[in-house]
């Protein structure tokens, strides 16, 4: 198969996932289990690069095994999260229900099949790098797997101790600023962003694969920009008030940094 065909088949599973999850979504009145599909999704995709892809197996193998693993992580840890709370839904949801009201089925409809292009478009270095015929191992490919590695470990590490801290009934209405996240206000988002850098610096050296460039300057806007820190912090302050004020005044919103005292 071609890589435009290739594409097109993971956009094809893209699509019918999300139609699947919403007709789940509308049984069970939840769209943030949009995320979690969100997440999950990769891995398959990965496995369908592999298979229809004509590159070097050992290669193919690791990013295969990269993406799955991350996918996989990820996923679980969104689905932890959205079991917990259910009924209730994310509040970033239940602004745009009540934005769109009338309408929701509709809508949702829409944003979940956004979801399932922008899928497939951010699985784009998994294709170049399974596409790739250099027969020996490169340093792009050394670091780009020492850089997913940290960022996994990096990520793990901020969510268990965020989990750590919330779980502790003495902290209620506290901010975490102990740990990773002394030095960075959304360390998970940080390591997240990071994993994507991996991927890229993967794909440099195949054919076309500068273009995946595309996925980790995404990311950061999203993360940046849209439904990352701005809403996360905007619920923060809602919560917690002065003392997040605080947090945001001496510690770096991204970037991992040394407080100001």
């Amino acid at each position: 198969m071609s890589p435009l065909q290739i594409l097109l088949a993971g956009l094809a599973f893209a699509s019918l996932l999300m139609v699947g999850v919403w007709l789940l979504s509308v049984r069970i009145r939840n769209a943030g289990i949009v995320d979690v599909a969100w997440s999950l999704g990769f891995a398959p995709i990965a496995l369908l690069d592999r298979f229809l892809a004509d590159g070097t197996p050992w290669r193919q193998n690791l990013v295969t095994g990269m993406a799955m693993l991350w996918s996989l992580r990820l996923g679980i840890h969104l689905w932890k999260r959205v079991a917990r709370h259910h009924p209730s839904e994310d509040g970033r949801y239940v602004e745009l229900r009540r934005a769109v009201a009338g309408r929701e089925n509709l809508f949702f409809f829409g944003f979940f099949q956004a979801q399932a292009v922008l899928l497939a478009l951010l699985s784009l270095p998994f294709l170049l790098v399974n596409l790739d015929a250099r027969p020996q191992l490169g340093f792009s490919d050394l670091l780009g797997f020492l850089i997913w590695a940290a960022a996994i470990a990096g990520e793990t590490v901020a969510d268990r101790q965020l989990a750590a801290f919330q779980k502790d009934p003495s902290n209620r209405g506290k901010v975490c600023d102990s740990g990773l996240w002394r030095y960075s206000r959304h360390p998970n988002y940080f390591f997240e962003w990071l994993v994507w850098v991996a991927f890229f610096v993967i794909a440099l050296p195949a054919p076309w694969g500068w273009t995946t460039i595309l996925c980790p300057a995404l990311m950061l806007f999203f993360l940046l920009r849209v439904t990352g820190i701005p809403y996360t912090e905007q619920q923060s302050l809602r919560s917690r008030g002065e003392a997040y004020r605080r947090y945001q005044e001496r510690t770096s919103a991204f970037l991992p940094w040394f407080p100001k005292t």
